[in-house]
């Protein structure tokens, strides 16, 4: 001991003296016989077998020195000073353990004393009295007070250090992470001493490894201090792993210091530090799900177990037994240890390396029962953890140069095809917006297919965007926009629409400025966005309202039959196909081709008329132009479409066209007429080195594509700047006409005058019964077959009929509407339909025949079948079973033309919903005629009413009349059903829906082809504004606001300001049978055709509705037709085709007829005209029929011929020879079809215009 003591003491003065002092060693110890270290690599290479074997005299301790080197061990004096470490530890443990309770005992001691000291004062003080009581409480209060200040002086240094060491402070969460990282970095010294012998002489001010292991442990000393002050209990604190820790490893340090020696010992415990991985990186905000922190908990446990044993074992294996001198170890590396116990813990065992110690072996022997516990409960567990990890949990990186968008909501494999074949469609030629999908369900097997073909472009996440995480895992402030998709099919819309606002609300709360593209299922719901505060269509933000928009289409087919299947496909992105064969597909295809864009109007075309630019685009640049977008003084933005002759394009007009590609459309930004102006060929048409182009380049920089325009933000960055469809400038309009029809006691409008509009009525007087329909001799009408109950979720009836009540629209060319349906659900539906003129109701079922004949399906306009209860079934082949059976039911339907032999009544009778004071809804005294212009295949019904006393015969013919001839349009939910609705088509069951030929007629219409406006909405929200005016007769923001406030459209009186709103355009179908036109129906060419109807009626033509065997040379009987989208101008035309045009506002149509209105209810001053309920006149005003009949004929013909002097001065550019005004009535066969007449706004033009129908 006294050598040891002594050599110590000379190794530490040599190591202060800088190493220059020597080792006196005895003369007679041999080179050979030196002891050497288990696991020394750098002995002598002449070491001796045993320590025993050679002897140590402290006499002859200085006859010989040995320089201490690296090289020698420190125990090759056969001296180990591996317990002046170890009882360092033990003494620091154990020594303030007893400490802590002792303190304890005489606290608590302590405290037992005070206590029954405090009972013997409270006995005195009672026995003493009151007198001596104050007396004896003056200093009990004065060292309560003086212990009181203690305390506090405590609490706060104890408070000091709890923020010291909380994660709750910057200043903590710094300590803490930094106390982790230095224990890492202790652990990572050791791993590199590991290799070096267990104990060893090193010199500290040359060991750089030493010195940073003894910064790292003073620093681990001061926080050990921190933690020891604000411990609440000192003794759980004192028994703590990360104490024993400390006791461990901290002193060692101080005593190799102090000896100049190295003893690795137990310096291994730092890996149990690992334990505290999860706690820390949940401190610094990156584990925040349960899982993930489970995970870490698991393999911190694990790892921090496996390397803390691992360093055991190497200990003892390369130290050896106590008991056995130090002779039984084995020189085994860290690492393999580490290799041990792994093979130990998983039951393999290869027994390559083992334990050899008896220490070694019985640690494996408990350690094996905990090793594999924990191994077999641990490992499992980790890698379920692992296995359910999401595998799209990761954070969008986004990437320089490249847009993205957030595409959330119902997201699946029907959805997203949809969505990215229309989005990334090859005709859109500047598409680099990367696609980013957020859905908190992972994709199936088919949908993640899908996105691993489109990788390049698209990028799916798994979570919620009413996450704000999630929401800034997909960068949700940088996307560009953020589209969320609905689901159509669901059970409950008013659901779905509120999940969809939601996540509208989310995104917005999280980045107001975000613009968002959200399909809404119902239009009501659309005013709960207008709640939320950021919510700024001014901005770009808008709501695609499905209900709205299909209903919309379906209105408009009820005008102009295949209409909405013209506009699906014309803001779809489809490409081209090409069929050699000449058959209706041929054509067909050649116009679903063509698709809606937008650019700006070169300066060629500054100072001309909408009408000359429109010419000179579809002559000269093979473009179609529709409408244009008008900026007017005050820098508001409009779009007026087909506004007329009377507007001049201004600088910088940014026009709509229909083009087969977004490459053509350029050609109007890049003509110039200096340039171009002989060019014949419209490829040619390229930009070109004008300096008036150039500066107009320069002055719009954001004109190189409107597309770009509208995702850059450079028309939502002016509060004012957002388009909206607006009527021409009253100011422009010629007449007075307003002001004539302006009465200040009759409200005909709604308040905006973008509607007719009639007082609120009972549904029970708008209530048919079968019988008094029968009764009535309906024609021209409007049939809405509606399937649904008390149960069902409500469609929107108001949206089918408000287009069907446009303002634009005079009051004597409304179409009835007819409602065969439930009565429970259309009491649900009747609170938005009560303020609309011309509606009745039949309660029944469209499955009943009867029902069908009492309100003569066969003479409708139009029969629209819809359905309620299609989202409530979960076979989705059967969603449709019902609008599919009332098709085929019409039908097999026969019908006899006649009207039969009616026996007139005492009472004639008015249909409910008809105001029978109005002169427009009385019959004409002995006539009642169809419109002079319609669509459709109606037969016109002509009566002459006999004498009192006769039978009147109303009879227009006698042939027999199938159902097939009825006009009519089914909705789908599912798309394959399509191919149920027509028995003798040809069409596949997997053909996509806008090639099946029940869609092409527009007799189908499935919500599914509304997916595209989305991706269109995106590019260019103009074309959601343009296809919503076309649709839903002039809807606007502001009615929107108003209906969302009230949820009925409010009366309002007529004033030039509401009437100019009247003046807008409307779609209609012309017939080149008969007419101006009739001239060019025969071989004409649609160029041709399309000018003329510019040139002379400011009408806008814009597609054919033609039979579908037109082309074939030998004559056909079927009566189905098709859509022909934007013609070339060589198209050839045929004379049984209608025209789709562009009509503007008649004012004249209904000049005389309003005054008529407003005089008197005279049965003679009115002649009953368009879509009506023909009443059988009642016999009461027989007898003055006779004497005034002659009087009346000749009222009628004087009034004629004024409508049409007054016409002829209204229009200045009407030519001299045009057809003359008289109205022929003459009885029709069923080969003359409807006369087309359902838009009149160039009535006091063309004269009537009638179609040949072809009987199937």
């Amino acid at each position: 001991m006294a050598n040891g003591g002594g050599g110590g003491g000379s190794s530490g003065g040599g190591g202060g003296g800088g190493g220059g002092s020597s080792l006196r060693m005895s003369s007679n110890i041999h080179a050979n016989h030196l002891s050497l270290d288990a696991s020394s690599s750098s002995s002598s290479s002449s070491s001796s077998s045993s320590s025993s074997s050679s002897s140590v005299h402290e006499p002859k301790m200085d006859a010989l020195i040995i320089p201490v080197t690296m090289e020698v061990p420190c125990d090759s004096r056969g001296q180990r000073m591996w317990w002046a470490f170890l009882a360092s530890s033990m003494v620091t443990f154990f020594g303030g353990l007893f400490i802590i309770l002792l303190w304890r005992t005489l606290k608590y001691l302590w405290t037992v004393c005070c206590h029954c000291g405090g009972k013997t004062k409270e006995a005195q003080k009672i026995n003493n009295g009151s007198s001596q009581a104050d007396g004896t409480l003056k200093p009990v209060d004065e060292k309560e007070e003086t212990v009181a200040a203690e305390v506090g002086w405590m609490t706060s240094v104890k408070d000091w250090a709890g923020v010291m060491i909380s994660a709750q402070t910057l200043t903590g969460r710094v300590l803490v992470v930094l106390v982790f990282a230095l224990s890492i970095g202790a652990l990572v010294i050791y791993f590199i001493d590991s290799s070096n012998p267990i104990e060893s002489c090193q010199n500290f001010y040359k060991d750089f490894t030493l010195q940073i292991d003894m910064a790292f442990n003073v620093f681990f000393l001061l926080y050990f201090g921190l933690r020891f002050i604000a411990a609440n209990d000192k003794l759980w604190f004192w028994l703590e792993v990360n104490s024993v820790v400390d006791f461990f490893t901290v002193p060692p340090v101080f005593v190799s210091v102090y000896l100049n020696r190295s003893w690795l010992g137990l310096r291994f415990l730092r890996a149990l530090r690992l334990i505290q991985f999860s706690e820390i990186l949940q401190f610094l905000n990156i584990l925040k799900t349960s899982n993930s922190i489970k995970l870490v908990n698991l393999l911190s446990i694990f790892i921090s177990t496996w390397l803390t044993a691992a360093g055991f074992i190497h200990l003892v294996e390369n130290s050896g037994d106590p008991w056995e001198n130090f002779q039984n170890n084995q020189a085994l590396t860290y690492w393999e240890c580490v290799y041990l116990l792994m093979v130990t813990m998983s039951t393999v065992g290869y027994g390559d390396v083992y334990a050899k110690t008896t220490l070694g072996r019985l640690f494996m022997v408990f350690f094996i029962l905990g090793g594999l516990a924990m191994f077999a409960s641990y490992v499992p567990e980790i890698i379920e953890l692992i296995g359910n990890r999401k595998k799209y949990g990761g954070s969008y990186s986004a990437v320089s140069g490249r847009k993205h968008i957030v595409v959330c909501g119902h997201i699946t494999l029907e959805s997203v095809s949809n969505f990215l074949k229309d989005f990334l469609h090859k005709d859109r030629d500047d598409v680099n917006v990367e696609i980013v999908f957020l859905h908190n369900i992972s994709p199936n097997l088919e949908l993640e297919a899908l996105f691993k073909r489109h990788f390049t472009q698209v990028e799916f996440y798994q979570g919620s965007v009413l996450n704000p995480h999630d929401l800034a895992r997909v960068k949700i402030e940088s996307a560009d926009a953020c589209l969320i998709l609905a689901n159509k099919y669901c059970a409950d819309p008013d659901a779905e629409d509120a999940s969809n606002i939601m996540r509208v609300i989310s995104i917005k709360n999280y980045h107001p400025k975000i613009r968002i593209i959200t399909q809404m299922l119902q239009y009501h719901n659309k005013a709960h966005l207008l709640n939320i505060p950021s919510w700024n269509w001014k901005e770009g933000d808008d709501a695609i309202c499905l209900a709205e928009l299909k209903l919309g289409f379906i209105a408009q087919s009820c005008l102009a039959q295949g209409l909405s299947t013209m506009l699906a496909n014309l803001f779809s992105m489809r490409s081209f196909i090409k069929i050699e064969e000449d058959t209706w597909q041929k054509y067909y295809l050649e116009g679903v081709s063509n698709e809606m864009y937008t650019e700006y109007l070169s300066s060629a075309f500054v100072g001309l008329s909408f009408p000359t630019v429109c010419e000179l685009c579809f002559v000269k640049l093979k473009l179609l132009m529709i409408a244009i977008e008008y900026k007017s003084a005050n820098r508001e933005s409009r779009i007026l479409i087909n506004p007329g002759n009377h507007l001049k394009i201004q600088e910088g007009t940014l026009g709509f066209f229909i083009a087969s590609d977004a490459k053509e459309v350029k050609r109007a930004f890049f003509y110039c007429k200096a340039c171009h102006d002989d060019i014949t060929d419209p490829k040619r048409i390229k930009k070109c080195g004008c300096k008036r182009l150039i500066y107009f380049e320069d002055e719009q920089p954001s004109t190189l594509s409107p597309k770009k325009k509208q995702r850059n933000g450079g028309m939502r960055n002016s509060p004012s700047s957002s388009p909206k469809l607006m009527r021409h400038d009253p100011l422009l309009i010629p007449g007075n006409d307003q002001i004539d029809n302006m009465d200040s006691n009759v409200k005909k409008y709604d308040s905006t005058g973008m509607f007719h509009w009639c007082a609120p009525k009972a549904i029970e007087k708008v209530i048919l019964t079968r019988s008094e329909a029968a009764m009535t001799v309906l024609s021209g009408h409007v049939v809405v077959c509606i399937f649904g109950d008390v149960s069902s979720a409500l469609i929107g009836l108001r949206n089918l009929v408000m287009p069907l009540r446009a303002s634009n629209f005079h009051y004597h060319e409304l179409k009835h509407i007819v409602f065969v349906g439930s009565i429970e659900y259309l009491k649900r539906e009747w609170e938005t339909l009560h303020n609309f003129p011309k509606v009745s109701i039949l309660p029944g079922t469209p499955l009943s025949r009867a029902d069908l004949r009492a309100v003569n399906i066969n003479l409708c306009d139009m029969c629209v079948i819809l359905s309620a209860n299609q989202n409530n079934i979960d076979d989705t082949s059967l969603q449709d079973k019902e609008c599919i059976l009332a098709s085929l039911n019409i039908k097999s339907m026969q019908f006899d033309d006649s009207i039969g032999v009616l026996q007139a009544n005492s009472q004639g009778f008015t249909p409910p919903g008809m105001d029978r004071s109005s002169p427009d809804n009385s019959p004409v005294h002995g006539m009642l005629r169809q419109p002079s212009i319609t669509t459709g295949v109606n037969i016109p019904i002509i009566t002459e009413l006999a004498k009192p006393g006769k039978l009147p015969l109303v009879s227009v013919n006698q042939e027999k009349n199938s159902g097939t001839h009825i006009l009519m349009i089914t909705e789908l939910v599912n798309d394959t059903n399509v191919q149920f609705l027509d028995q003798d088509d040809d069409d596949d069951p997997d053909t996509e829906l806008y090639l099946t030929q029940p869609f092409a007629c527009g007799t189908a219409f499935a919500v599914s082809v509304l997916d595209s406006l989305m991706s269109a909405t995106y590019f260019n929200d103009n074309i959601l504004t343009l296809i919503r005016t076309l649709v839903t007769g002039g809807a606007t923001p502001e009615l929107e606001a108003l209906i969302a406030e009230e949820n009925a459209l409010r009366g309002g009186y007529s004033t030039p300001q509401t009437l100019a709103n009247r003046d807008r355009c409307r779609v209609a179908q012309l017939a080149l049978l008969d007419g101006p036109f009739a001239d060019l129906g025969d071989g004409g060419c649609y160029g041709d055709l399309f000018c003329k109807a510019l040139k002379t009626y400011n009408m806008l033509c814009f597609g054919i509705y033609r039979l579908r065997d037109a082309h074939l040379s030998t004559p056909s009987q079927c009566t189905k037709r098709y859509v022909i989208t934007n013609p070339p101008y060589e198209f050839e035309l045929v004379p049984t085709d209608l025209i789709f045009c562009l009509m503007q506002f008649d004012h004249n149509a209904g000049q005389s007829r309003a005054s008529l209105s407003h005089s008197s209810h005279s049965s003679q001053s009115s002649s009953k005209k368009s879509s009506s309920v023909h009443s059988i006149p009642s016999t009461a005003n027989r007898p003055n029929r006779p004497k005034s009949r002659e009087s009346r004929d000749k009222q009628n013909a004087t009034r004629m011929n004024r409508m049409g002097q007054a016409e002829k001065k209204w229009f200045t550019d009407e030519p001299d020879n045009a057809y003359p005004r008289n109205i022929q009535i003459k009885p029709m066969s069923t080969h003359m079809a409807n006369q087309i007449n359902q838009y009149k706004s160039t009535s006091s033009l063309i004269p009537p215009i009638r179609e040949v129908e072809d009987e199937c």
